[in-house]
């Protein structure tokens, strides 16, 4: 079809730029749409008024921005009341509903319409003779898991995988019954999405975590915002921004290859008198778009820009700091030194002005904080970008004191608790002796297997059960068609789920899917009401309390879905997992024992605010086999597509939390009801005989040689460098090849994926 075509074509889909504010009235519009469409506009807007309130209300179940230390009594933002209403929505998922219709006529659905169903109600077990998934009791639901598990060859053979939305608490417990049932299979949604930045802080610096909290983001003198739509990801971290402008003339400088609306200008919607008169608040100081994969080239330019200004200014590096807490400086300099600008210039897309320009931001900052996400982590040289950012951050002593430091930017509510408290494949010696001295089991030492990899060997034959706590698995990774041919090679898969999604109904032999308490839900246990803790992207530990009656009778704690399972596998099991089910406080108690860190926690958990979780290098400690921060000397990578090829991004839109789409829109990119596109550039299309919306077909191939397609997608025109282009997950997620993982994170590359794109003759 030609574009004329398309123009005399009806067409339920447009695309116009956004030129207004992020956040602001549009947000507010959105939120009230979403509450009417739910139901729920009494509990969504008591929600309003308890959500990341400090010990009486329920932590956002959405992203993982800390609550406001200053006492803000509307920490909220456009998508956590969209994810909180989705939860407390009134439709219902019942036996109704699963008799009404077969597994194979709801693979067909669209995500937005699985989930849109509305809660699940009662556990359901697949009946392969009829097709339907079918009512089951909770203790038949566990003795069948009970069952396979004990019946398995290894416990090597089946994978516990988990999202972010575990609490603390049944992150605990859900480790503690793999590793004392025999594995350390132990996948989760950190291994698609921030492994990198675990691995290169801990390189660095010696953990895996930012050295930031929200105080030091509210005194920064210039922040860094790399690889992230803060409006869509974060969208509180714009309070953050805006205020920082607006008290201490705050420099903010974005390097992200599209520029986003939160790149532009704000309005917080609980500034009442800024919304009322539509005042703005600028949100950047300087925009880089760099050409996808080319953020390491910006941080090496910024680098070699502070070396050049050392000659004539001494104070551009922090000379005291580098000599008594760094080790490698002699031979980054020299790295520095053999790195040209030309080179500079040719990874990154960007002049070297423009790199200039946002290095003398930089070193003019007396204190400065350089924040990333996905990405910059999904790429195939992840780990070394991010070391590349904490040398940065070394040149200028920005770590260890107030307003500095490196802050990667976490997608999920708890996916950093859940590290904290045990979910890794490969966790070290002194974690595992510890853990094991304070609940009486012994651990496997064999590490265990990530989440490609446990997707190889579910396609493989070699893990036969598979089991999900929360999450959408099948719609969250790469290479769609290999992971559900994997799930479908299982003899069993079971999904904890607040909801209907994709995994459901991309299952194994068998399959159960468990229902349990949302994030908002009252928690009533033998012991009364109880509370569980999270961790937010900067160490804070907090409670979480839920406010409203669960949405059925029938729901389970994940707690109580974890202990059921683990007295059925391990009857014999020493551990007390009735007693942690009635009473949170003693596994918080057994948590003290066996997590450094966690010392006295049922007594810190409750201080108002909770506690924030130590951490030596935020006071200059460093654990490294150094006993310094490291800098790193790696070589800048060539990441340019081969002539005719594009490096593609894959992105979620606005109106989407991970893989929960609530619409087919995306209100900042000016998309309106199309999630099956392309953006590009507008030279990329005009050289391929391209018009705004195009039908397309595109095919990824993968390092192997081989190729995947999809095909009837839609072209459109958009600001974004040359040779790359950019579409939604999990749409395009079957373009992401399952052997394209960087060697140096074992991330699947999801933001670098080398493609071919054909239009429609």
């Amino acid at each position: 079809m030609t574009g004329s075509e398309n123009e005399k074509t009806p067409q339920k889909f447009s695309q116009k730029d956004y030129h207004h504010p992020a956040a602001a009235w549009g947000a507010a519009f959105s939120v009230g749409r979403v509450l009417v469409e739910q139901g729920a506009i009494v509990d969504g807007v008591r929600a309003i008024f308890k959500m990341n309130h400090e010990n009486s209300g329920f932590d956002c179940p959405g992203c993982a921005w800390p609550d406001d230390r200053k006492g803000l009594r509307m920490d909220i933002c456009e998508n956590g009341i969209k994810h909180v209403t989705w939860e407390m929505t009134k439709k219902r998922t019942d036996r109704e509903f699963f008799s009404r219709h077969t597994v194979t006529e709801l693979l067909g659905w669209s995500d937005f319409e699985l989930e849109n169903q509305g809660r699940l109600t009662e556990p359901m077990v697949y009946n392969a003779t009829t097709d339907h998934y079918e009512p089951i009791a909770w203790s038949a639901a566990f003795e069948l898991i009970g069952r396979h598990l004990r019946s398995l060859s290894s416990p090597n053979r089946a994978s516990f995988y988990t999202s972010g939305r575990l609490s603390n608490e049944a992150t605990f417990l859900y480790q503690l019954f793999a590793r004392e049932y025999g594995t350390n299979n132990l996948p989760d949604c950190s291994n698609m999405c921030h492994e990198a930045s675990g691995r290169a802080l801990a390189a660095s610096i010696g953990t895996g975590k930012g050295t930031v909290d929200l105080v030091d983001w509210q005194t920064a003198d210039a922040i860094f915002v790399m690889g992230v739509n803060a409006a869509t990801n974060t969208p509180r971290m714009l309070s953050a921004l805006a205020d920082g402008v607006k008290e201490h003339n705050l420099k903010i400088v974005h390097i992200n290859p599209l520029i986003e609306v939160a790149a532009t200008t704000a309005i917080t919607p609980h500034e009442i008198l800024d919304m009322v008169t539509f005042r703005a608040t600028p949100t950047s100081s300087l925009n880089l778009q760099p050409r996808i994969g080319g953020d390491m080239a910006i941080m090496r330019g910024i680098a070699k820009y502070l070396f050049e200004k050392f000659e004539t200014d001494k104070s551009s590096l922090n000379m005291d700091f580098i000599e008594k807490y760094t080790s490698g400086f002699e031979e980054y300099r020299a790295a520095c030194d053999a790195t040209s600008w030309e080179e500079i210039e040719r990874q990154s897309a960007l002049s070297a002005d423009q790199i200039k320009a946002a290095g003398e931001i930089y070193r003019q900052a007396p204190a400065a904080i350089i924040s990333w996400c996905l990405g910059v982590s999904q790429q195939e040289y992840g780990v070394d970008t991010i070391r590349e950012i904490v040398n940065v951050l070394l040149l200028r002593g920005n770590i260890g004191r107030p307003g500095a430091g490196p802050c990667p930017i976490r997608g999920h509510s708890n996916v950093q608790g859940n590290r904290t408290c045990g979910i890794h494949h490969a966790p070290p010696e002194s974690w595992l002796s510890k853990m094991d001295a304070a609940c009486g089991i012994k651990s496997p030492r064999q590490h265990g297997l990530d989440t490609v990899r446990t997707i190889e060997a579910m396609h493989s034959g070699e893990v036969e059960v598979f089991f999900g706590m929360g999450g959408n698995f099948a719609s969250a990774t790469p290479d769609r068609d290999r992971t559900f041919e994997a799930l479908r090679n299982c003899k069993l898969t079971v999904h904890v789920s607040t909801k209907l999604n994709r995994s459901h109904v991309v299952h194994g032999k068998e399959a159960l899917i468990l229902p349990c308490l949302g994030r908002t839900e009252i928690d009533q246990q033998a012991a009364g009401p109880q509370a569980v803790s999270v961790e937010d992207s900067m160490s804070m530990v907090h409670l979480s309390v839920g406010m409203n009656e669960p949405a059925s009778p029938h729901l389970l704690s994940e707690l109580a879905i974890i202990a059921g399972m683990a007295r059925s596998t391990l009857p014999q099991s020493p551990t007390p997992w009735e007693q942690y089910t009635g009473n949170y406080d003693l596994v918080r108690d057994k948590m003290a024992e066996a997590l450094s860190g966690f010392e006295n926690f049922n007594e810190r958990v409750r201080k108002p605010l909770g506690f924030r979780l130590s951490q030596a290098a935020r006071e200059l400690d460093f654990e490294t086999p150094s006993k310094r921060a490291n800098f790193s000397t790696a070589t800048l990578p060539d990441t340019l597509p081969p002539p005719g090829k594009l490096i593609m991004s894959t992105m979620r839109s606005h109106d989407q939390f991970n893989t929960t789409v609530y619409s087919d829109n995306d209100r900042y990119r000016g998309v309106k009801g199309l999630r099956t596109l392309l953006l590009m550039n507008e030279a990329d299309m005009k050289e391929r005989g391209l018009e705004q919306f195009d039908l397309i077909d595109i095919t990824s191939f993968a390092k192997d040689g081989s190729t995947r397609s999809v095909k009837d997608f839609r072209a459109v025109k958009y600001n974004i460098p040359r040779g790359c282009a950019s579409g939604y997950m999990p749409e395009l997620n079957v373009l992401c090849p399952i052997g394209d993982f960087s060697a140096q994170s074992d991330q699947p590359m999801m933001k670098q994926v080398l493609i071919e794109v054909i239009g429609h003759k």
